[in-house]
């Protein structure tokens, strides 16, 4: 759950122009979206100090966008990372924007999307009725379970690929490794044609690859390699690097200090014998490398200890 909140998180943050374009298919007439966003996380967490950082099922990302008229409009975007029946969901969006409203006098959007696999649970509305006194919230949702994805598959919009991903993780539960790996394949090798600048394509892929998981570590080894062929000519180097040699071997954690000390090539020759994990040393050193995660965010993403994460950054001091 964290590693996908963690995910959700940073392709809202690295797509948030194409985001906003998915979503409201007038964005370039309403919104000056040269000027950039800003992300007012700190402006929720004061909104509700109190919620528990482990329990939310959800990710929140509060938008500051601006009008073609110089003005500043916020939109707030709620994730739901892992769907399930909640009978507070809607009066939970209600509290949300009537604080906002409230506290900062902003004109708020709201939209949930919905990532998870119930086909009944999609409350778009909260109503409120007590002796005479009523009130209707609506707000904009988005069921990822019942898109077309042929239609998803002709979007030029970078974030329908983001949408694809999550599509292929709800179909994870009825295919076998085989099929899904054809079917990861099929979407990277989509992506890789899309002419899209590099680091959006960095973004994706992170998102494609640890999103949508084989039960059979071997599998992992074997979409790294086809990964490589398709970006070995293209404007894409850097992603192997950066990503994919978390796949390379799968063991446990206490190959780290071995690893570090021999050298990479002969702790994987090692690993192989012992069953050591070292794939995760190298995802690790490739997220430190990249500046653009937190200690947290690699530990939720890597699925380590912080422990692990501060060993390896030692080592590259």
């Amino acid at each position: 759950m964290k590693r996908d909140d963690t995910l959700w998180k940073g392709i809202l943050e690295n797509l948030c122009n194409d985001f906003i374009r998915f979503f409201f298919k007038d964005a370039d007439t309403l919104f000056d979206l040269d000027k950039g966003f800003q992300f007012l996380d700190k402006e929720l967490e004061q909104l509700f100090p109190n919620q528990d950082s482990e329990a939310p099922k959800f990710v929140d990302k509060l938008i500051k966008v601006f009008t073609k008229t110089g003005n500043e409009e916020w939109i707030l975007c709620h994730v739901e990372v892992q769907g399930y029946d909640d009978k507070d969901f809607a009066k939970r969006m209600f509290t949300y924007f009537y604080r906002i409203l409230d506290k900062y006098g902003k004109s708020v959007t709201a939209i949930a999307i919905f990532t998870d696999d119930n086909k009944k649970f999609r409350p778009n509305v909260y109503e409120y009725e007590y002796l005479g006194t009523k009130n209707t919230f609506q707000f904009n949702t988005y069921k990822i379970l019942e898109q077309d994805e042929k239609i998803l598959t002709q979007n030029d919009n970078p974030f329908a690929i983001a949408i694809l991903t999550v599509l292929l993780a709800l179909k994870k539960k009825k295919l076998d490794d085989e099929s899904l790996y054809n079917l990861k394949y099929t979407l990277a090798k989509k992506l890789l044609l899309k002419k899209i600048p590099k680091k959006k394509i960095d973004d994706l892929l992170i998102f494609l690859q640890l999103y949508v998981r084989f039960a059979d570590s071997g599998y992992n080894v074997k979409f790294e390699k086809v990964i490589e062929e398709l970006t070995e000519n293209k404007t894409t180097m850097g992603i192997r690097e950066m990503v994919m040699e978390r796949a390379k071997k799968e063991g446990l954690e206490k190959g780290l200090k071995q690893g570090l000390e021999q050298g990479i090539e002969q702790g994987i020759e090692q690993g192989q014998e012992k069953g050591i994990e070292l794939s995760k040393i190298e995802f690790v050193k490739n997220l430190l490398a990249t500046g653009r995660f937190t200690i947290n965010e690699i530990t939720n993403l890597a699925n380590v200890s912080e422990t692990f994460v501060n060993e390896v950054k030692n080592s590259l001091i």
